[in-house]
């Protein structure tokens, strides 16, 4: 009815996000049509409750770190004025979502203040596209961790392996057939008996790809603690690059630790070198995501 284009992320997760592409009268439509639907479930829930005051209907936008100043406006102008004229409460959240570039635009009041609102953001975001690479965030699977021996999967419940449903049998059996992921500059593959982060690996190690984060499953390998082994990954940066990926007091750097938990540092720059080096610790995991934000920067 709206005409736009409407994605729903999987459903194996607590929360999902729902992605409305189109022309924007299309997405003001579709805004318009969830709002209302969300009054009405809040209307249908209160018939049996005891609550009397009716609770606002609330959404949480996933927006480009990069585009939330321009949302907030200088001294918080502009978000003060999305609020007084459209009669919606706006919070930015501070914090980015987890392992990606992206934070969280709450809007809560009546469907109408609700879709006043999303104009107003949509024209800023228009006005003000976003700046260098997104990392676009994934809520992350409510999954128990997985165990694969002898070419069977099974879940831990309580003190017990209890054997999985077939298709991560047959995934386990179809990864057991490819070759290990070997980051660059290691000998030995990352998961040791571990085929399901060899395959995940291989998807990790492209950054023109949105990253796949690993959390599908927890992968427990046989012979391997719960946590893959940390290990070492060294790189080389021309000198006139390096001040984008360090930042101004070193902002961008402690964001690039911060986010991908690999230990990272940045050898001092050595007379007549034309270039630097740098170490990343921690899990294969952690080093790829290093990886991808030193590359995305």
């Amino acid at each position: 009815q709206s005409g736009a284009r409407i994605n729903i992320s999987e459903g194996n997760c607590p929360e999902r996000i729902v992605t409305i592409t189109g022309p924007t009268d299309a997405i003001f439509k579709a805004f318009a049509m969830i709002a209302y639907k969300f009054e009405e479930d809040i209307t249908n829930s209160m018939s049996n409750s005891t609550a009397t005051s009716k609770p606002p209907v609330t959404l949480r936008l996933v927006v480009p770190a990069s585009q939330c100043g321009s949302l907030i406006g200088k001294g918080g102008s502009k978000i003060k004025e999305i609020r007084e004229s459209t009669g919606a409460q706006v919070q930015v959240a501070g914090d980015m979502l987890p392992n990606s570039t992206e934070r969280a635009v709450t809007i809560s009041g009546t469907p109408d203040a609700i879709i006043q609102c999303v104009k107003q953001i949509c024209v800023v975001m228009l006005e003000s596209p976003p700046k260098g690479a997104t990392i676009p965030y994934r809520p992350k699977p409510a999954s128990t961790p997985v165990i694969f021996a002898g070419g069977q999967a099974y879940t831990i419940q309580g003190q017990y392996a209890i054997p999985h449903p077939d298709q991560l049998t047959k995934l386990h059996q179809l990864a057991m057939q490819q070759t290990p992921f070997t980051p660059l500059g290691q000998t030995t593959p990352a998961f040791p008996g571990c085929s399901l982060g060899s395959v995940a690996g291989k998807q990790r190690s492209s950054v023109t790809l949105p990253l796949p984060a690993l959390t599908m499953f927890s992968c427990i390998c046989p012979g391997l603690d719960a946590s893959p082994p940390a290990s070492t990954h060294e790189l080389t940066i021309p000198n006139d690059l390096i001040g984008c990926i360090i930042g101004r007091q070193g902002t961008k750097i402690n964001e690039i630790r911060q986010m991908s938990g690999a230990q990272i540092k940045i050898a001092n720059a050595t007379e007549g070198s034309s270039e630097r080096q740098i170490t990343i610790t921690g899990t294969p995991a952690n080093i790829s995501l290093a990886q991808y934000l030193i590359n995305a920067r």
